[in-house]
This record gives structure tokens, sequence and C-alpha cells, in this order.
């Protein structure tokens, strides 16, 4: 087997760390054997280089370098919602996964018009709001847990399975996010922020699109949720389902418990 990771924008779009969530897919297939590439999509890359990867990725960045995207993107955006559309999977981080909704409204007032593929727009009120930062521990989705657990579908421990029903990761972002009647959230914030410090939604899904604040990485201390990525977008290309060999996670999932039990105390 064979994967191809589509990486949007990486010298754009990579504020915080967002290269170990590429180094968690590449290691994680390695590991199982399954042949990776990672094709770097920089401004200018042709429609063509996107049709051909089976995973896209894209990380966060600040309002002056969204500005350029959206510029880049002008051209693509109906064969990029096509492609999201036809159910491609694809992990947006932060400012990508604001990009994907309908707008961004700057602090100023201005609008940075969105791709308009999922339901949802972000507003920046200003200087005498805070940023929302710090650390963050949502409970996942039941549906998305549903396909979680069957990512790696091997006799597992209880606590292997509690860890499996949360995330834990790193916010920092000035806009608020609100979802429209199309989007589910990811998850419910159970320490942090989330999307708008009000409604108590974490990210976004749509089809096999995932959108979420969590920097951190978000895929290092959360293993589960890469190979979730990882099954579906093998699935996806060979038309049948894919069980993932298991991996020997425990400094991973350690160190995902040892986060949520100290943002915990904090509940």
């Amino acid at each position: 087997m064979n994967l191809t990771i589509g990486w949007l924008y990486p010298d754009l779009m990579s504020t915080y760390g967002d290269r170990g969530n590429i180094i968690v897919f590449e290691k994680r297939c390695q590991w199982r054997k399954i042949d990776i590439e990672v094709k770097k999509l920089d401004v200018g890359f042709s429609m063509y280089e996107l049709e051909r990867c089976d995973l896209l990725f894209m990380g966060g960045a600040q309002d002056r370098q969204q500005t350029i995207i959206a510029k880049d993107l002008k051209d693509k955006t109906h064969v990029f919602k096509d492609i999201i559309n036809r159910n491609m999977p694809g992990l947006y981080i932060c400012g990508a996964y604001q990009f994907l909704g309908n707008y961004y409204k700057e602090a100023d007032g201005a609008i940075i018009p969105g791709l308009e593929i999922l339901d949802l727009y972000t507003e920046n009120p200003g200087p005498n709001h805070p940023r929302l930062i710090g650390n963050i521990l949502i409970e996942l989705d039941p549906v998305i847990l549903g396909t979680q657990n069957a990512a790696q579908r091997t006799p597992e421990s209880d606590s292997r399975q509690v860890r499996m029903t949360t995330l834990v990761g790193f916010e920092n972002h000035g806009g608020r996010t609100y979802l429209g009647l199309g989007v589910k959230p990811l998850g419910k914030v159970k320490v942090g922020f989330g999307n708008n410090g009000k409604d108590g939604t974490e990210g976004a899904v749509y089809k096999n699109s995932f959108g979420t604040y969590l920097h951190g990485p978000i895929l290092p201390k959360n293993p589960h949720f890469a190979d979730m990525l990882i099954k579906i977008a093998l699935e996806r290309k060979y038309k049948k389902p894919i069980d993932l060999s298991p991996l020997e996670d425990a400094l991973e999932l350690n160190a995902h418990e040892t986060v949520v039990k100290k943002l915990r105390i904090h509940i």
C-alpha cells in the first residue's frame, strides 16, 4: 500500500510546529510498511497535483499569510471544493480551518473571503478582547469516536479506550469561529476555549475534512486521531476495509494521559 499526503502551503501555513503532524503521518505509515510520499504544495501548485493526493494537510498562520493564500486559491477554489465534497480526507489547523469557512473578519473590519466549503465564519473582536490561549482538552463527538474506535480493531484495555475519547492540544487564536447548521463540531470543550469560548464546541467536521484549533502539534499526543485519518485515506483509495496493524504507542498515550490528568484538575 502507498499513501500520498498533500501538504498545502508548508512555508506560509506552519506557524506552530505544524511540521510535527507531517512527521507523525510519515512515521506511523513507515512503521507499518506503508509507502508514503509528502508533496509540498506551495503557491502556484496545479490542480493536477492536488488530485493525485490521498490526504490533505494545512497548518495555521497569521492574517497576512491567509491573504496571500486567498489570492493563490482564487482560481482553484471550485476544484478544491469538489475534492473535499468527494470525501478526500484532510486535517486543517487554526488558520487553515478558518479558511475553509465563509469568511474571516479582521479586527479592523476587513473581510478575508473564505473558500465557503464549510458553513462557518470567524470574527476577530479586536484588541479589547483577549486571545484564546492555553492547553485544551476536548471530548470527541460520539460519531467521530465511533469512527476512531473502528480505526483500530484490536483488543485494548479500558484505559486505552478512555484515552481514545479525548484529544489534547494547545490553542492560540484571536478569531472566534461559529458553526452553521451544516457542520458538526469535532468535540466538546472540557478545558479551554475552543471555537469561540462561548458555546463549548471545538473544531468542525464536514465529510472527511476535520478542522481544529489544536496546535502542539496535535498528532504526536493523539496517535489515535492520526490513525483514523490514515485509515480513512487508505480505505477511500483502495475502496475496501483497512485494518491498521497496532503500534507500540505507550510513550504517546502516556503523554496524552498525563495532559488529560493535569487538565481534569481544572474541571
